[in-house]
């Protein structure tokens, strides 16, 4: 394992990266048992506040990730000022992007079923930092024989197959196929061969003229949300918390 780490993580820089993710999920986990223990009032928790106003998260997460990102490019990235830069930009990204949601509708929808898209945001951020830190790249490792570099050669076009694998099954509206394929092989490979979603890009562009294409797309994504679309709410409760159910809509006279 301590050659495998040298040879493949410290020898070519990647370091720092994997010093960045691990705080970027840790971050993420510990931020959401703190939010869900605030949310059901449970813990020495509670929500800062300024005067009236509510300080999120992604405030101080935006002021690490600038400090940390920063400080990483002025670092070099080797050295101890390097590495803890990596680390306080994780814990920011980790900050900010678990408040995606919030950013993208400028409204406070953290529990709302909008809410959703800061999970999915950081699963795909975890998934392709993951890949480009576990995959083996042939550059900036010393003394690699002939076989090493055929071998990392291989596995780097392998790694680009199956990220355009992962491209078309996200152009089929298949994002979760798309973000697990990145890391899987066969999922990426599964999901481009599959029917897309109607409404996707891909079946806008090649379903207009095939009725039968279309109407097949239809009925295979009803039996497929009907079968699914429980279990799939109840991972992404478990993972962010249950959003609150929608507020009923008031009647004007």
């Amino acid at each position: 394992m301590g050659q495998w780490l040298e040879r493949n993580i410290i020898e070519p820089g990647k370091l720092p990266l994997l010093l960045a993710l691990t705080a970027f999920v840790l971050t993420f986990v510990i931020t959401r048992i703190i939010t869900r223990l605030i949310r059901a009032g449970k813990g020495p928790f509670g929500n800062v506040t300024a005067g009236s106003v509510h300080i999120h998260h992604v405030v101080p997460g935006v002021i690490l990730t600038v400090i940390g990102g920063f400080g990483s490019v002025a670092g070099g990235g080797h050295g101890f000022g390097s590495y803890f830069s990596a680390v306080l930009f994780g814990v920011g990204t980790g900050l900010v992007l678990d408040e995606f949601a919030l950013i993208l509708h400028l409204d406070d929808v953290y529990w709302s079923e909008a809410g959703r898209k800061s999970v999915e945001m950081v699963a795909l951020t975890a998934a392709l930092v993951g890949l480009l830190l576990f995959g083996f790249a042939p550059f900036g490792v010393n003394d690699l024989s002939q076989d090493e570099l055929q071998n990392r050669a291989g596995a780097l076009t392998g790694i680009a197959v199956n990220f355009g694998f992962a491209l078309i099954a996200l152009s089929k509206g298949k994002v979760r196929l798309a973000v697990f394929g990145v890391i899987i092989p066969l999922v990426a490979l599964v999901g481009s061969l599959r029917l897309a979603r109607p409404g996707s890009p891909w079946a806008k562009r090649f379903y207009r003229r095939r009725h039968r294409a279309r109407a097949k797309s239809l009925l295979r994504a009803y039996h497929h949300d009907r079968r699914w679309v429980r279990p799939a709410r109840a991972l992404q409760d478990w993972l962010g918390g249950k959003p609150d159910p929608p507020k009923p809509l008031q009647r004007t006279n």
